[in-house]
């Protein structure tokens, strides 16, 4: 694990390039080169306290997610497993690093390793997804994000590079990525758009603010996952992605809330289901199909805010979506629960969370997958988590699922285990 944050935070160090941050935390011997200099001498010279100082225009974090999740009755196989993922995730403010005005870059490196737990249930959606980020058969660190944000006003801004796609279809409940609120990729985004877009990839777009809020965005991607690579060689190769994105604030009864709107349509020509970690499935071929859609709502409201601290309440939200039967093997889907911050007295720092899920399987695509997987149906789920704050640093989540999988000759799978995030 050291060596893999090392590795990190110079991916990080060299892309600053600063000579100002290797002369000040390093010593002036770092302006040359900054591999030979930073490295183990980085994390003795206190480099996360110099790096969270966000005065100097660098917020740096990075934190360690550990999964022990397993099968306790039913599913493909009764078993339990450990799994983990890093993020070391870097924003810099380039005016106070460089006097440019509204320009902001996100540098972001992950990685994971251990065993995987998405193939114990028989289903379709991984009900442990942030375990098999960036890439489920690799444990390389990758830099997953590399993305110039240029705001021009405090309206309207451009971004363009290398971005990661899981923090779209944003909900107050129930996104997370997998980390702070649900495991389950079901309740991360909508499934349906995972066909159409892919991990991380190049792409360019532009975002519309109101009182500091994203409300419109609209993004052009490169079709392919560069998760591994730089992307250029296959930049818009194999065609290029659209993502609209809308989201409004609502104050019903005087309590927040959003409702979102989006979709997702790709020029790429579909001819197997590619592997994916964000959808369980082996790469199979299909009926050749060129070009693919999705649509995709959801919505949370308050009905509970704290009238002492603004940011802690509670909770519903819901989510549905759609997508082209031909290429994907989702066709439609729905999510509901509720979740927040805990209800019990003297625990409000707590959080929670309660849901449940329905995956259509497309027909078109059920007779492929059946030929590996067996006859194919719907799939659904129910997801409950509670998390605990121990310290600053490290917050702990029991979590338990009962999933009832798409394939029919899987029985339904007790799914259980414990999250413990390490904030460094």
């Amino acid at each position: 694990m050291r060596s893999n944050l090392v590795q990190s935070l110079l991916v990080i160090c060299c892309v600053l390039g600063a000579p100002q941050a290797s002369q000040s935390v390093c010593g002036d011997d770092c302006v040359d080169s900054c591999t030979e200099c930073c490295g183990q001498e980085f994390l003795s010279l206190h480099l996360f306290d110099y790096l969270k100082d966000e005065e100097s225009g660098v917020d740096f974090d990075a934190d360690l997610t550990q999964f022990f999740y397993g099968v306790v009755n039913g599913g493909v196989e009764q078993q339990g497993r450990y799994t983990a993922h890093g993020d070391y995730v870097a924003n810099l403010d380039m005016q106070k690093l460089s006097g440019l005005e509204g320009l902001f870059i996100k540098v972001k490196a992950e990685h994971r390793f251990g065993q995987q737990t998405d193939g114990l249930t028989g289903a379709i959606i991984p009900s442990q997804v942030l375990g098999d980020l960036p890439v489920r058969d690799s444990e390389d660190l990758m830099l997953t994000n590399l993305l110039f944000m240029q705001f021009f006003s405090e309206n309207f801004g451009v971004f363009f590079g290398k971005m990661d796609t899981f923090d779209g279809d944003q909900n107050a409940f129930a996104s997370g990525r997998g980390k702070t609120q649900f495991s389950n990729g079901a309740f991360v985004v909508a499934p349906t758009g995972l066909r159409t877009v892919v991990y991380s990839t190049l792409g360019a777009g532009f975002v519309v603010l109101v009182d500091k809020e994203p409300i419109f965005t609209f993004t052009i991607l490169n079709a392919t996952d560069t998760s591994g690579t730089s992307g250029f060689n296959e930049l818009f190769d194999q065609g290029a992605a659209i993502v609209p994105e809308l989201r409004l604030p609502t104050n019903i009864a005087g309590l927040p809330g959003h409702v979102l709107l989006g979709g997702t349509w790709s020029s790429r020509q579909f001819a197997a289901l590619d592997q994916s970690p964000l959808i369980a499935i082996p790469r199979v071929p299909i009926a050749q199909e060129t070009g693919s859609w999705s649509l995709y709502t959801n919505f949370d409201q308050h009905l509970y805010v704290n009238p002492d601290d603004e940011t802690q309440g509670w909770g519903i939200w819901g989510r549905a979506g759609i997508a082209d039967n031909a290429s994907n093997p989702i066709a439609w889907f729905l999510s509901a629960g509720i979740g927040g911050n805990s209800m019990i007295n003297g625990r409000e720092q707590d959080t929670f969370g309660v849901g449940w899920y329905y995956s259509s399987t497309s027909r078109d695509i059920a007779p492929f997958l059946g030929a590996l997987l067996g006859g194919l149906g719907d799939g659904q789920g129910v997801e409950c988590y509670y998390s605990v704050p121990v310290t600053e640093w490290l917050t702990v989540t029991g979590d338990i699922q009962v999933i009832d999988p798409a394939r029919r000759d899987i029985d339904t799978a007790l799914f259980m285990g414990m999250r413990a995030v390490t904030a460094f």
